[in-house]
């Protein structure tokens, strides 16, 4: 008996050790300076107002407008030496998503790989996306919202189609598992027995083609409770919501969270910080910063860091709290990057300042999923211009990524499953 038993039960022991994602992009290009790579010595500029503030770790210095990942920061890393050369975001997003400096166009995204190579096996979608991508500077959607030439199969189920459509807002409910006007639970009952009389089973009495494995996992989807109850973030204490914020980014990734516990592999959350009181809606990109709308990148508006970095602070960091406090944070990856970072030079416009896109060097912060905290990997030169040293390829970063997760880089995606690998990148195991 226990022999029989033992290969269900090395089997559960393999699923429980499984990794997540909960990848956050902070679009439009946070500024490096302003964050994790300050240089406060440098010329006037360059230099914003901010000042650097201690962290938790010993000579790990953070920028003042993120007092609580400050405290959390031997639960982090940072890479200081990302690098590529293209300062257009459609394509920066596309190769950060690809992890790829020549992706094309229908390569798939981080989260169909892994989806691909680890499904989830609850009842849940495995990889879902919270706020599409909004504005000029978003990549081609055959990139990230159908799963590229890895198929819909592996395409997110995507969640947040406006700048309304958010769990920040009220009344807010996720409609992706409602039937059709007019069909009933009892009518996909039936449609389904009628459907299996026509199907081949395998030796456990399932369907035994692929198209019905999904299909049968649609019914489950529609029929179930386990992922309604996951997307319904107004089953969390008041308390809870408060602490991340209650803004489009803060209940995005509170949501992020309830849907890594139930299961989901891979959440990607778009970091809109939402709009600071009086603002009017101009567009998604939080943290494209040129001074847009009149509003300085070191104003309080919707577009400015005095904004989007207490906010970001505030949300992320509860995030990482309650993954700790949950005992998810060792099997759950965070990312929090965007697709390049901001020019050392702050540009002075007709109504406001700002800094301009800049690819050359900027910084990614990962916490979790084995992540050494409290380490910083790479430096930039006196100005956060360039890289000084261990620069740091989409290839490499998409490969650290999948190390993370337990999946080697090498792994074959490609039908024939080895002329196409998941990463072409080296890992930089030294983070783990």
């Amino acid at each position: 008996m226990l022999g029989l038993s033992l290969p269900r039960l090395f089997a559960e022991q393999e699923s429980a050790r499984e990794k997540s994602c909960i990848f956050i992009f902070q679009y439009g290009g946070l500024s490096q300076l302003d964050s994790w790579d300050f240089k406060p010595n440098g010329p006037s500029e360059t230099r914003g107002p901010y000042q650097p503030i201690a962290t938790s770790v010993p000579g790990f210095q953070v920028g003042e407008l993120m007092p609580e990942l400050a405290r959390q920061a031997d639960r982090f890393a940072v890479i200081r030496s990302m690098s590529h050369g293209v300062p257009v975001h459609d394509v920066a997003n596309r190769m950060l998503l690809a992890g790829q400096s020549q992706p094309a166009l229908d390569a798939p995204a981080f989260g169909s790989i892994v989806t691909k190579l680890r499904p989830s096996s609850a009842s849940v979608p495995s990889h879902v996306w919270l706020q599409k991508f909004g504005g000029g500077a978003m990549p081609p959607e055959p990139n990230y919202t159908t799963g590229g030439w890895l198929g819909m199969a592996h395409a997110p189920l995507v969640i947040g189609t406006g700048h309304e459509d958010n769990p920040g807002t009220n009344g807010f409910r996720v409609k992706a598992f409602d039937a059709a006007d007019g069909v009933t639970l009892d009518r996909l009952a039936a449609r389904r027995q009628l459907l299996d009389q026509f199907e081949p089973l395998d030796s456990t009495n399932r369907p035994a083609d692929s198209l019905s494995r999904f299909r049968e996992r649609a019914f489950d989807l529609l029929t179930g409770s386990a992922a309604r109850q996951a997307f319904d973030v107004d089953r969390e204490p008041d308390v809870v919501r408060d602490r991340y914020g209650r803004n489009p980014f803060g209940q995005n990734l509170l949501l992020a969270r309830r849907l890594i516990e139930a299961g989901v592999r891979l959440v990607n959350v778009v970091a809109w910080c939402g709009l600071a009181p009086g603002d009017k809606f101009l567009s998604l990109e939080t943290w494209d910063m040129h001074g847009n709308g009149g509003i300085d990148i070191f104003g309080t508006g919707w577009n400015g860091l005095g904004w989007a970095l207490p906010v970001c602070d505030t949300a992320v960091s509860a995030l990482l709290d309650d993954l700790q406090q949950r005992g998810l944070l060792d099997q759950t990856l965070v990312v929090l990057v965007g697709e390049f970072g901001r020019t050392p030079r702050i540009s002075r416009g007709a109504s406001a300042i700002g800094r301009d896109h800049w690819p050359n060097c900027y910084s990614a912060m990962l916490a979790g999923a084995g992540v050494r905290g409290g380490t910083v990997y790479g430096s930039s030169d006196a100005q956060a211009a360039y890289v000084k040293d261990r620069p740091v390829s989409p290839e490499d970063f998409g490969a650290t990524l999948l190390h993370s997760l337990g999946i080697p880089p090498e792994t074959g995606i490609s039908p024939d499953g080895f002329s196409v690998r998941a990463s072409t990148g080296r890992p930089l195991v030294e983070l783990f």
